[in-house]
């Protein structure tokens, strides 16, 4: 694989490449950009309350996060995003293993049959003036799903309701290296987002099969394509693939796309936390059994979003938004807990599953409540180790800092941790992702440090690393 000529910020070129190694390094690749619909100019002459008289202005609309059915009045984008930040100090070498993609307007063209074309996701552009996905009679109203880094604080809440009102780091792949070279961040994992669904699930829910399996497929061509191999060196390919019975009523379809994506390198897929929550079978059916033998016959890590099978059920009057945020450690936990008892750890000692999402702080809890089963209540499952050497040998956990749990690293295990940054949403540490990690984790020592922040990451995923990594 040749590797791409990319423009490093000065405080982060020590970190990617010596001289010798970036022939170039003034240059940047420059890849056609696909284009998007502009965004109309409305002028709306509103009563002034205090003047008595119309006052002009420029308007867009933003689609609350709360509710797909609200929107407000909101500024233009000039207005909703930051000025532009400057290079992080760069203390850390980082690979993320938690970020996202928004699928781009073009995302699909071509990409399908000739015969099944006309019925690929499509960008359409609503009756309020919002860009939405289209795709099998359903309409997607939150075109980049939580896409809100860059933004200012007080709209941090609030979703994109076009492609201009988010970071062009988002959907395009030379700004989201950019954007990554800002933080010191080497290689990047990114997950799905609003169209395909953060594991692909909408595409194995289509009504006519041929077309969600066709879509599905594009997906990954367009990722191979598009995402990583322009800079194969920056990205960490994850692919989707097919999650419903297919013809024959089995997961064989499934296993088929993992092995496809496995030969031309794709190292990871993800898969929804908890599937039967959304329809699919249950991992305790036996029916995941054969896409569970293609990722141990291909070493594909099976990565695992929090949020893909759905959110915590909320309480009627509850606080959707603050509550859903505050209980992923406690999704997490549960999605663990459940792929743990399925016994597919004890089963292939060579299965590999990263938790994405929710923190390292459940881990210790459910570690001793795995010994507590066992020893005190007599609810072994006679396998070969213990379920908690099983939770320590098959997973794999990442968190953004968990300053007030990050001391039980040992418990977990120091070769199990690593770093997410969770571009681009209203999680996410960036810009601010080297000071952030330094505050929370400055007083660990340099060897567990790169082993957090990058070492972990690259040898889960079989992902090279930089020349010289820091600290």
């Amino acid at each position: 694989m040749g590797r791409p000529i990319w423009s490093s910020p000065s405080s982060y070129r020590g970190i990617c490449a010596t001289p010798a190694h970036r022939p170039g390094h003034h240059k940047r690749r420059i890849h056609p950009r696909p284009a998007i619909p502009r965004r109309a100019s409305w002028q709306n002459r509103l009563p002034s309350p205090t003047l008595g008289f119309s006052d002009s202005f420029e308007w867009t609309i933003i689609v609350s996060l709360s509710s797909p059915d609200t929107y407000i009045i909101g500024p233009t984008n000039q207005e909703i995003l930051l000025p532009e930040p400057e290079h992080s100090p760069v203390y850390y070498t980082l690979i993320s293993v938690d970020d996202h993609l928004v699928e781009p307007p073009n995302m699909f063209d071509g990409r399908l049959p000739k015969a099944l074309q006309d019925q690929a996701p499509r960008l359409i552009v609503n009756e309020r003036g919002h860009q939405v996905w289209s795709f099998d009679g359903q309409i997607f109203s939150q075109v980049g799903m939580n896409a809100v880094a860059g933004r200012k604080p007080e709209l941090r809440s609030l979703e994109p309701a076009r492609f201009e009102d988010m970071r062009r780091g988002c959907w395009d792949i030379d700004e989201r290296i950019k954007d990554m070279d800002l933080i010191g961040c080497w290689a990047s994992l990114n997950f799905p987002s609003q169209v395909a669904g953060f594991a692909g699930r909408i595409f194995s829910a289509a009504s006519n099969p041929e077309v969600g399996l066709a879509t599905m497929r594009a997906w990954n061509d367009w990722l191979y394509e598009e995402w990583w191999q322009k800079y194969p060196e920056r990205i960490i390919p994850c692919g989707i693939t097919w999650l419903a019975p297919g013809p024959d009523g089995t997961a064989r379809l499934g296993a088929d796309e993992i092995r496809r994506n496995a030969e031309r390198g794709f190292v990871s897929v993800t898969l929804p936390e908890r599937p039967h929550n959304v329809g699919f079978p249950s991992l305790f059916s036996g029916w995941w059994d054969p896409i569970i033998e293609a990722c141990v016959e291909t070493e594909t890590v099976i990565s695992l979003h929090v949020g893909s099978s759905g959110m915590y059920p909320m309480p009627e009057g509850a606080p959707a938004l603050q509550l859903g945020a505050t209980l992923f450690g406690q999704l997490s936990l549960s999605a663990c807990a459940e792929w743990l008892w399925s016994g597919y750890g004890n089963r292939y000692p060579d299965l590999k599953i990263a938790m994405s999402e929710g923190g390292i702080g459940w881990v210790p809890m459910l570690l001793d409540r795995l010994e507590n089963v066992v020893d005190r209540s007599g609810y072994g499952a006679n396998w070969d180790l213990r379920p908690a050497e099983i939770l320590r040998r098959n997973f794999w956990f990442c968190t953004i800092d968990d300053p007030s749990t990050i001391d039980l690293h040992e418990v977990i295990g120091d070769d199990h941790i690593m770093v997410e940054i969770d571009y681009p949403h209203g999680d996410s540490t960036w810009p601010h992702s080297q000071s952030v990690l330094r505050d929370a984790w400055g007083h660990l020592s340099p060897e567990l440090l790169r082993k957090f922040c990058c070492e972990n990451a690259a040898a889960l995923y079989r992902h090279p690393l930089p020349p010289r990594i820091l600290p």
